[in-house]
């Protein structure tokens, strides 16, 4: 390509990124962040805006963090670690509800029932999820940093504010809603942004990326189990508080979107997207699969209790399903190779099987193997969901595509556990609990099968 064509096509993204529709739905320049001005004035070695460039620097870090490097090699491995710290501040903070389900239960809570306590941990996911409706819509147009870096701030403070919490609707208040809100303004970006930098190679971007989020399960609980006979519950949650100041401020100051903000018609929610049939049912999908996902992660602990483990060792037993979803990469690599949606359909019926066969565990090594078993499946949905959801449409729409689905989960997220804990209170136990969250996620996979179908037109092909 000839400079004089490159140096076309970047005043072309320069004038289209300048005429983004601001709230009211009024053209304004006003309504486009200087930075992403900057970004395509002084960006010379950009490729086409089409074509992402899979791999480099930059796209590496934005895997962690946004540095302005002089060429687009430099500048890849950037994207990828700063969206990981994300992944470990949101997700991964979120996926160790469990050390506090069983600390609540057993302490601060004494006299709240299970199920009750755990509309703290699913508002947390269910709030994670409703808010991408709005950012992904947001990121389209090109409003990114600013919200970034507010929900950053409401983060921080609410892990600090739940420290201080003595009662139920307190924590409901600063962990179930305010800690799942502000995650939720931060999630989806971070997963889009990705995206942005790479095609061939997404779903190994994207599973690295997610390793923040097993990364983050793993060293929370650890942490508290280790921090809390020392310094206390609630220096223990400060320190977190701690921790996530500097992984987010490090993630505000690296990660840096590549293409320019596109205002696609439609709406907040695009109710058009829904005609595509394989989407519709993709959708519905999420929505069954996550009513039994995470059971097994938050009753974890209490039910290694209930078998006889020590308490001081059930928090290492959610610590291990964590540290097993580490290896989530290698679905990436299994993703690029036969489809993300034939990876899903593998890995999470597993995570169904595991599901039910987890409340059958006697003894401590058994529950050990479980919940490796459940860890390391758990991983392929959780890091590859977003692919299948580029793939069915354009990238310009990618973010609202992504914002629609995961709002709809949060269907799933807040009915799920409460549900399950429901189960386990009424029946005496856990294994009617497994039998619901396991069936119910493998009725996710079937649909994730129809939706295959209906995508390719074909019962079998790499998607």
């Amino acid at each position: 390509m000839s400079e004089k064509s490159l140096s076309i096509e970047v005043l072309q993204g320069i004038d289209s990124a300048s005429e983004v529709l601001s709230y009211d739905g009024q053209k304004t320049r006003e309504a486009v962040e200087p930075e992403i001005l900057d970004e395509q004035l002084f960006q010379k070695h950009v490729t086409h805006l089409g074509e992402a460039p899979d791999g480099g620097l930059r796209a590496w870090l934005v895997v962690f963090a946004r540095v302005h490097f002089q060429s687009i090699e430099q500048s890849l491995t950037s994207l990828r670690c700063s969206a990981g710290l994300v992944m470990f501040s949101t997700l991964g903070f979120l996926l160790s509800w469990g050390i506090f389900q069983a600390y609540y239960e057993e302490n601060l809570l004494l006299h709240t029932s299970p199920s009750t306590i755990a509309w703290i941990g699913s508002t947390q996911y269910a709030f994670m999820c409703l808010p991408s409706l709005a950012t992904g819509r947001m990121f389209d147009l090109g409003y990114f940093k600013i919200p970034f870096f507010a929900a950053s701030c409401v983060l921080v403070a609410c892990t600090f504010l739940t420290a201080e919490c003595t009662k139920f609707w307190q924590l409901f208040l600063t962990q179930g809603v305010g800690l799942g809100v502000s995650c939720g303004f931060l999630f989806s970006p971070a997963v889009v942004i990705v995206s942005h930098w790479f095609s061939k190679r997404r779903g190994l971007a994207l599973s690295l990326t997610t390793v923040g989020t097993a990364l983050g399960s793993i060293v929370f609980p650890v942490m508290a189990q280790n921090l809390i006979p020392l310094i206390g519950f609630q220096w223990t949650v400060r320190v977190f508080g701690f921790i996530l100041m500097a992984t987010l401020g490090t993630a505000n100051a690296l990660l840096k979107r590549r293409l320019p903000p596109v205002n696609v018609r439609g709406g907040l929610f695009n109710l058009k997207a829904f005609r595509n049939k394989a989407f519709t049912v993709y959708c519905i999908s999420g929505i069954m699969t996550l009513l039994g996902f995470y059971t097994e992660l938050i009753y974890l602990s209490v039910s290694a209790t209930a078998i006889g483990v020590s308490t001081d060792f059930s928090f290492y037993i959610l610590a291990i399903a964590n540290a097993a979803s580490a290896l989530r990469v290698s679905f990436g690599l299994m993703s690029d190779r036969i489809g993300a949606i034939n990876t899903m359909v593998i890995l999470t019926t597993v995570t169904g099987i595991a599901t039910i066969a987890w409340p059958f565990a006697k003894n401590e090594p058994e529950l050990i193997a479980i919940a490796a078993i459940y860890g390391f499946s758990l991983g392929a949905y959780v890091s590859l969901y977003s692919v299948p959801l580029v793939a069915m449409g354009h990238m310009e729409d990618a973010g609202r595509r992504v914002g629609m689905f995961v709002s709809l989960l949060a269907i799933g997220g807040v009915a799920g556990p409460p549900i399950s804990g429901a189960i386990s209170t009424t029946t005496g136990g856990f294994a009617a609990a497994g039998y619901y969250s396991g069936g119910i996620i493998i009725f996710g996979v079937v649909l994730l099968l129809v939706a295959r179908y209906l995508h390719l037109g074909r019962l079998w092909g790499k998607f």
